[in-house]
């Protein structure tokens, strides 16, 4: 069989079973085909001596602006943000314009993005108060990850803020719902809080309140109608102590920037630029998400990517847009965390790699078996970069980590069968496909 291998990963230490193990990988095509001791050679042969190799790393939150806002992002630069980043997969936002919240928008996106992305790709379906009909049957859709609830904070027909609504989008979808949980009433209520000019006032606007009582009410409401419910960007003490009992049925995600900048520090160095939506809070709340991390109570750890373009960032807030990019980021950010003991690598796998996977339903991804998909992550624990503006492959050209120091960087990236990415250059042409469910 050997001679048939279309690429064969030689002498890296492999996350296999759960465990690092020194074993070669035989793929053939798109599929990982055998794992053990390769000698014959007959194949185009990657040398991963001193490396790790991790299942693919999933960005389960990604905003990558098509349609609609195409000069901070589109289909394609996101993606290739992606796998310079060690990211081989993505679950992509449907706040666009127009919203991905028909069948035809749907479809209309997945068509974008064929032949156009680097990665493969899953989109989420966006909930409204008016498409009731559409979200019980979106377990039909290739390549839909999930419902997307706004319940605060979106623009266009995605906000869905009254309770009898959030209660109908929940009771009717036939797939996983993530929420970006804030309050709309309480954040209407808040807004004299906000400081014109003073981005620190962005987490006295947004306070803990605004994310705990919404996260309360979804979650009440998912647990009513025995439906599964993933909190993202989960950012407050308050919510972590919510979650330490355990739900059924309810998962959250945290963030890398949540977990490596904390404010006033952030405002003070990045300003407009660090500004977000849940808002990066004090070191108490920041320390908080750690435990969370260290006890396994967090699912996913996804980068919410949301570029905007500098100029848009460097507005007077509160005209400056929240979000900031972070797919290509999250991996580095991560490792360097591993590196510096805030957690274990096999850890960071379950996060990135395993739990996306189990939580969602993707099929044949997320553990390097035999018969699943090649999508793999080479990273090298020991190679120290400074993160630059420069590298950054989104179209927007920045990241809030510009000059930060890592330990722990993605070096190869496979997406189907194929080296895309290696020593930071793009070496392939867009063959991502929609992820299977």
């Amino acid at each position: 069989m050997s001679d048939k291998f279309s690429l064969i990963i030689k002498n890296g230490l492999c996350f296999v079973d759960g465990v690092l193990k020194d074993l070669d990988l035989g793929i053939i095509g798109d599929k990982i085909i055998k794992i053990g001791k390769i000698t014959d050679e007959n194949a185009k042969v990657y040398d991963a001596k001193n490396k790790i190799i991790l299942p693919g790393v999933i960005d389960t939150q990604v905003h990558f602006r098509e349609p609609g806002k195409n000069n901070a992002e589109n289909l394609e630069s996101g993606s290739r943000a992606a796998i310079a980043g060690g990211v081989t997969s993505v679950f992509e936002m449907p706040n666009t314009n127009p919203p991905t919240s028909t069948f035809k928008e749907f479809n209309n996106k997945l068509t974008a993005a064929k032949d156009r992305m680097f990665c493969n790709y899953a989109f989420y379906f966006g909930a409204t108060p008016d498409n009731m009909k559409e979200l019980a049957s979106v377990n039909t859709l290739q390549g839909c990850c999930g419902v997307k609830l706004f319940a605060g904070s979106s623009t266009g027909n995605l906000l869905v803020s009254q309770e009898k609504d959030i209660e109908k989008v929940i009771s009717n979808s036939s797939k996983i719902i993530s929420v970006h949980s804030e309050d709309e009433n309480i954040l209407l209520s808040r807004k004299k809080f906000i400081k014109e000019g003073d981005v620190s006032s962005h987490p006295v606007w947004r306070n803990e309140e605004c994310a705990l009582e919404s996260t309360k009410r979804v979650v009440r409401l998912a647990q009513k109608y025995k439906k599964k419910i993933h909190i993202l960007h989960v950012t407050t003490k308050q919510e972590i102590d919510f979650f330490s009992e355990k739900r059924e049925g309810v998962t959250f995600e945290i963030t890398p920037q949540h977990l490596t900048l904390f404010a006033p520090d952030c405002y003070e160095k990045l300003k407009t630029f660090s500004q977000m939506n849940p808002p990066i809070r004090s070191k108490d709340h920041h320390d908080r998400l750690w435990d969370a991390v260290k006890n396994s109570l967090v699912s996913t750890i996804g980068s919410d990517h949301a570029p905007h373009t500098k100029e848009e960032k460097s507005k007077k807030y509160p005209l400056s847009p929240s979000g900031m990019p972070g797919v290509q980021t999250l991996l580095p950010v991560m490792l360097d965390h591993v590196n510096n003991g805030k957690l274990k690598i096999e850890q960071l796998i379950k996060l990135v790699c395993e739990n996306p996977c189990d939580l969602f339903g993707i099929k044949n991804k997320g553990y390097i078996k035999e018969n699943y998909d090649a999508d793999l992550t080479v990273v090298d624990m020991n190679k120290e970069v400074v993160i630059k503006d420069s590298w950054i492959e989104s179209k927007c050209g920045w990241t809030p980590f510009n000059n930060y120091k890592v330990k722990g960087f993605p070096v190869a990236t496979i997406v189907n069968g194929e080296i895309v990415m290696e020593n930071s250059k793009i070496i392939s042409t867009a063959k991502g496909k929609p992820l299977a469910f």
